[in-house]
């Protein structure tokens, strides 16, 4: 789940000395593109709700829940106030709190482990897959303890867990799975979507997600009509009869608004993933054809999963992520860091008693992550610019001498398991030299220009190497 209320705008870049124009900002994300190509079905949608006098919960709520679910491929959908209600519904309706323990990845947004708290039981643990930044199923299994009662796989960026490995540990110790997917809506495992991996799933409609609603809402989907009945009695303070109240619940309900708009939603979601999907496979051949594939590790999709890039989360060396972003931001191009602290290490969670080195690998990928703007409607020059950005500020990094072989670390990902590892989780055998030839061809000027579809991308030589 996104930590921030608001997309974020790019500065403008100054206008150069020689007088040319700066080149147009390129955001993260671009909510207001997909709004312009909706805008009649929308606005008609909002009208609705407004005309119905029915703002919270009701028919347009329900016709959601329904919808979605059958999307997921779930027998229930409960609408909720956001991804972060979702969680904790679910985590509730479980029966799971006090003295319960829940095993969660430590690099994830925020709300995956506060909702833990929230119902009172003690987050555990679990570092991640240095390749894909989700919770390591290897590494599970030794966090069970008679206290253990759920695990939360979060499908981080819009890729799924390894499910069959966490639905082999959680048998085998009778765990609840509480999918944490608010960033993967439509995102596929060995065939299925999101939503029906587990006991129960939680999804975030925040507007930057897959499917965006016009503000915060979310959904559980289960397969179990218990726990879709005491989820729905949750949401509404604990009622199942209006003032008659069974549980002490919450104020949790999603709005009819926000429904609606959803329901327009919904039927773009495939095209739009497609469009994601495209979007990634091309920044993947920009970085490739620009010589960045030696500083910058692109996202790594595992077989057997759909990922659908909710994020394009690259990784670069520790000592040269802040900078970069900085320069992305100086130039106009949107950019986030998708998480700068590992939550083992954020002060809230200093009660449950870790240290830094407790968990590696989610501290490396924290010192070493940065998201690149991605969305269905980006276009190829807003990427191209995004890649040349990158790569002139790689060009000044050789120049200063701050690009050396120990630069490899981009690319060094280290498991305790499985030893030194590239992009593919194959043994690395010549990065230095990789790293070399792109330092070298980018210090002598060389560039990438866009060039028709039908050609692809091409290199032109460049008297200013800027």
């Amino acid at each position: 789940m996104k930590p921030t209320s608001g997309v974020p705008t790019p500065a403008t870049p100054a206008t150069p000395a020689g007088g040319n124009p700066p080149a147009a900002p390129v955001p993260l994300c671009d909510i207001q593109a997909q709004y312009r190509g909706l805008k009649d079905e929308i606005d008609a949608a909002v009208l609705r709700v407004l005309g119905s006098g029915q703002a919270i919960l009701g028919p347009e709520v329900a016709a959601f829940e329904q919808e979605t679910a059958a999307f997921c491929g779930a027998a229930h959908g409960v609408g909720c106030g956001s991804g972060t209600d979702a969680l904790v519904l679910a985590l509730h309706a479980l029966g799971i709190g006090p003295g319960d323990e829940v095993i969660v990845p430590p690099f994830t947004f925020f709300a995956t482990v506060s909702a833990v708290c929230r119902v009172g039981a003690t987050p555990v643990f679990a570092d991640i897959d240095p390749l894909t930044f989700n919770i390591d199923p290897n590494l599970i299994e030794a966090k069970v303890t008679p206290k253990t009662r759920a695990i939360i796989p979060v499908h981080l960026f819009g890729q799924c867990c390894d499910m069959d490995a966490i639905w082999d540990v959680a048998e085998e110790h009778r765990l609840h799975v509480v999918e944490d997917a608010a960033q993967s809506f439509g995102s596929e495992y060995a065939g299925k979507r999101c939503g029906t991996l587990g006991a129960v799933a939680c999804l975030s409609f925040y507007p930057t997600k897959n499917l965006g609603a016009m503000g915060d809402a979310g959904l559980v989907t289960t397969n179990d009509p218990a726990v879709d009945k005491k989820l729905r009695a949750l949401r509404v303070h604990g009622s199942e009869v209006k003032y008659y109240h069974k549980f002490i619940g919450y104020n949790m309900r999603l709005d009819a608004v926000h429904a609606a708009v959803l329901r327009v939603k919904l039927p773009h979601v495939g095209n739009w993933l497609a469009a994601r999907e495209t979007a990634a496979r091309r920044y993947d051949a920009l970085i490739e054809a620009s010589n960045l594939h030696g500083f910058m590790r692109r996202p790594v999709a595992k077989p057997n999963r759909r990922h659908t890039f909710n994020q394009y989360v690259v990784r670069v060396p520790v000592g040269h992520r802040d900078a970069l972003v900085k320069y992305l931001k100086e130039s106009g191009v949107g950019v986030e860091v998708y998480y700068p602290l590992s939550l083992h290490q954020q002060e809230c969670f200093k009660f449950l008693g870790h240290r830094t080195g407790d968990f590696p690998t989610s501290e490396e990928a924290a010192g070493g992550v940065l998201a690149l703007p991605i969305f269905p409607e980006i276009t190829e020059a807003q990427q191209q610019r995004v890649t040349e950005v990158c790569a002139a500020y790689l060009r000044q990094s050789v120049r200063r001498g701050r690009v050396t072989d120990a630069t490899t670390a981009a690319n060094e990902v280290r498991s305790p398991r499985r030893g030194l590892l590239d992009r593919r989780g194959t043994q690395k055998q010549d990065e230095p030299r990789i790293l070399r030839e792109s330092a070298a061809r980018l210090a002598s000027g060389c560039r990438l220009r866009l060039s028709p579809p039908s050609r692809g991308c091409e290199y032109t030589q460049s008297h200013n190497p800027e």
